[in-house]
């Protein structure tokens, strides 16, 4: 995978995808800027990331708000003096049925997820354009094409998300500047495993699995690729 020695921001990175996608980069010789709400457990040896001088840990308050993403965008670029990407795996879920889906329901879902990838896009596009290239890639859902029962104000956030990735894309076109975003379904997470002790996680897709996909996307062998909206599921 044609990454070596580019530099990317990974937000989320103290989460299950964002762990193991700043590792899934590592490893491949890419220079990674995790970026997380949670300081403490940023430290690249409890993410398992073996070289460390190719991870750089950047603590951000709200990556919903414009002038925290711009400080994540400037502080990654001069970190090693370039950016090449973003993958965008904050974001937030909730269930509920509809009566019980407040206004406060809505705004976080869509706080969480729309807004955070809007702001963190905008924050790295000066720096893309200055390059003439780069990837933007977004962590959507599979639940945001056929929202289940219980899922309206979550699946409605993460479509809000695939609409943003799209439109995106279709601006950015002309200027070699590709966004992107895979579709999970149900990750296999010590969570989702502790809320589903009855299910099969075997037929779930992995935290690896995602990572792989968004690592393909902001790599350079999927160069010809953008406005693409990947499912990547597993057996689920």
């Amino acid at each position: 995978m044609s990454v070596t020695d580019q530099v990317f921001i990974v937000t989320g990175a103290a989460g299950n995808v964002g762990s193991a996608l700043a590792r899934h980069l590592v490893a491949r010789g890419a220079r990674v800027v995790g970026v997380d709400i949670r300081a403490e457990f940023l430290d690249p040896g409890k993410l398992g990331i073996a070289d460390a001088a190719r991870f750089m840990a950047l603590p951000v308050s709200d990556l919903a708000d414009e002038a925290a993403a711009r400080v994540m965008a400037d502080a990654a670029a001069a970190k090693w003096g370039r950016l090449d990407g973003i993958g965008q795996t904050v974001g937030g879920f909730t269930m509920a049925p509809i009566a019980e889906q407040d206004g406060a329901m809505w705004e976080s879902m869509l706080r969480m997820n729309v807004l955070t990838t809007a702001a963190a896009f905008r924050a790295v596009l000066p720096h893309l354009r200055k390059a003439g290239r780069g990837s933007l890639v977004a962590i959507g859902a599979i639940a945001a094409l056929g929202a289940p029962a219980e899922m309206a104000a979550y699946a409605a956030a993460k479509s809000a998300v695939l609409r943003l990735v799209e439109a995106t894309a279709a601006e950015l076109k002309p200027t070699g500047i590709r966004a992107n975003a895979v579709l999970p379904g149900t990750i296999d997470t010590p969570q989702n495993r502790a809320a589903m002790p009855d299910a099969d996680p075997s037929r779930w897709v992995t935290p690896a699995q995602v990572a792989a996909a968004m690592g393909f996307l902001l790599s350079d062998d999927a160069a010809g690729v953008t406005g693409a909206l990947l499912p990547v599921t597993g057996r689920s």
